[in-house]
């Protein structure tokens, strides 16, 4: 049964959500336009609003469903490592050729479900650094200083050396926004050349 949820887990966060989206309603794989990144940012910037909901409420749910797991099915085993299985499939998917997102949204899903005031801690720091900084990569990155950095000081968190690899592991991932950012191309959220992304969808009557 314990393998068998494991397993569940990473199919679960292997639904590539934003490539669902991006072929049903525009027609097209998100993975060859903006950022070439399968995730809710990439789909703001190519889909626009609507499909980015979608793709965030999605990849949420499968963290969220992936740590309930456990609970669920009434195991002592940590809900944690269920929704990180689930973070590994969203960026790895076995059903879209392991061109997966980066992890946060999904991430967000697990933290509420295994650890919500976790979750509150990580994702307030995520929207203060992009409030601030004006990149998303940064916000992303700070999730997992955030967690490490609390459960080094907090005694009811003791998952140091889980956030120590998962902040490298995302520091990994955005690995392309930091080499553009040395490169001076890294575009900011606000950044209004972002427009020229956008693809209509494949019902012209349809807005997204």
């Amino acid at each position: 049964m314990l393998w068998l949820l494991l397993l569940s887990s990473y199919l679960i966060g292997s639904i590539p959500t934003a490539l669902i989206v991006g072929k049903l309603l525009f027609g097209v794989d998100i993975r060859d336009h903006g950022s070439k990144n399968p995730g809710a940012t990439n789909t703001l910037r190519v889909l626009g609003k609507g499909s980015a909901v979608i793709v965030v409420l999605v990849d949420i749910g499968k963290g969220a469903l992936a740590a309930y797991l456990p609970l669920h099915f009434n195991l002592s085993v940590e809900p944690l490592y269920f929704g990180l299985l689930a973070v590994i499939g969203h960026c790895y998917p076995i059903f879209a050729g392991f061109r997966g997102g980066k992890a946060i949204a999904t991430t967000a899903g697990t933290l509420a479900v295994a650890n919500f005031p976790l979750a509150l801690i990580a994702f307030g720091t995520f929207f203060l650094v992009i409030f601030i900084s004006k990149y998303v990569f940064f916000g992303s990155i700070s999730v997992g200083l955030s967690l490490l950095i609390y459960s080094y000081f907090s005694s009811k968190v003791d998952f140091e050396l889980i956030f120590l690899f998962f902040t490298f592991f995302l520091i990994y991932l955005h690995r392309s926004n930091i080499r553009n950012l040395i490169l001076g191309i890294e575009p900011k959220i606000n950044d209004k050349n972002l427009i020229d992304d956008r693809i209509p969808p494949k019902n012209s009557n349809l807005k997204m």
